[in-house]
Order: structure tokens, then sequence, then C-alpha cells
């Protein structure tokens, strides 16, 4: 497999794992959220010409392992990605304007990572982001600690 891409006058392999969150880390992708949110973070790599490898839409975050050229910096791409999307979502999903203040649905920061050598092994994390999310989700014991009445 070729992982060399090209530019006009440049050869790249420029890979990065990015993770990011709306704001107040709110569980805001669950049914059409989720399937709008994937269509319109696809397309708006698309138009960049960002090739997106893996994906995982998480009920409060979200991972990709995307292929971005040289031409982008990370920094620059993420804005354009968080806050074009945050628009589009908007238009599509009027009620979110009344949970967001100010049309701001996504965190101020993320997280970036480059991939290296490991494309598999993050690749493989991201697929399985969801099943650690639900197990995760498993372990906290909700109602049950040293301030609540277990007599009933």
């Amino acid at each position: 497999m070729n992982d060399i891409n090209s530019l006009s006058h440049s050869k790249w392999n420029c890979k990065y794992h990015i993770v990011f969150a709306p704001k107040y880390r709110r569980k805001a992708f669950f049914g059409e959220h989720k399937d709008a949110i994937g269509k319109i973070l696809r397309q708006l790599c698309e138009w960049k010409g960002v090739h997106i490898i893996a994906a995982e839409i998480c009920p409060d975050h979200v991972h990709m392992l995307v292929e971005i050229p040289p031409k982008y910096s990370v920094s620059k791409f993420m804005g354009y990605l968080k806050g074009k999307s945050s628009t589009m979502l908007y238009e599509q999903f009027g009620e979110l304007k009344y949970k967001y203040r100010n049309r701001e649905f996504w965190c101020k920061g993320y997280y970036v990572d480059t991939v290296g050598k490991n494309e598999a092994r993050i690749a493989e994390y991201i697929g399985n982001q969801l099943e650690e999310d639900r197990l995760g989700d498993q372990l906290t014991m909700a109602g049950v600690g040293p301030f609540k009445n277990s007599k009933k």
C-alpha cells in the first residue's frame, strides 16, 4: 500500500488522530443528529481535500483519523471544520441555538496526535470507541454511595 500523496511540488504522508467535543461535553450525538454531523463532517473534509481514514461519533465526542494536506495547518483545518459544521448544524437543527449560546457548538480546544506508523492500531482504537464508552458507563454505579440511603 502506497502511503505517499503528492501535490504539485511535494510528496507527503500527514496523518492525524483528532478528538473534539461539543460545548459542555453534552451528549448531543444521537439519532438524526449523529447522522447529520457525520454527513456534515464528511462533506467539509471532501471540500478541503482531507481524506477520512477512520471516524467514530460517540455520544459526547468525535474521533477522526484523517490525512490533512501540508498546505493546511491542523489548527486552521480544525477552525474551519468546527466553525463551518456548527453553522451547518444550526441551519439544520434550529433548536440547538437555545442549548448552545452564541453559536458555540464545539468546545474551544481539541486533541491532536500525529499517527506515524501506528495507523492500523489507531484506526482499531477509533473503531472500538463506542464499545469502550458503553463499558465505561457500566462501571458507574448510579444511586449507590455513602450519602445515599440504601434502605428502601
